[in-house]
């Protein structure tokens, strides 16, 4: 059974500085950064806002999407957010359910 892919943009802020990544598991994976889990790009620069994604049936064709994406010029990755999350909202949430503070508060981080 082939394993279903991600290919997601995370940013700093609304404008700022963005991530492009590829998983077989979008929130274990940005949650993962969000808490700074694994050191790297994201972490150093805050990028932890989950602002597009995209789903595939299997991993092998996110992967192709999200080389294609990294070789796009920002202002092409920006009019792509833009098109479906015009206002740069954070989706985490709309995936888990959980907002982040209350997601501090059951795991008694606060």
């Amino acid at each position: 059974m082939a394993k279903p892919g991600y290919v997601y943009i995370l940013a700093s802020r609304r404008n700022g500085t963005l991530y492009v990544g590829v998983t077989s598991d979008l929130i274990k994976r940005v949650h993962q950064h969000r808490e700074g889990v694994v050191e790297g790009f994201s972490s150093k620069y805050a990028i932890h806002q989950l602002v597009y994604y995209e789903t595939f049936d299997q991993i092998e064709e996110a992967i192709k999407r999200e080389k294609a994406l990294k070789k796009w010029r920002r202002k092409w990755k920006m009019e792509l957010i833009e098109a479906d999350n015009h206002e740069w909202a954070d989706l985490y949430p709309t995936l888990t359910g959980f907002s982040r503070t209350r997601e501090r508060e059951d795991t008694g981080n606060k």
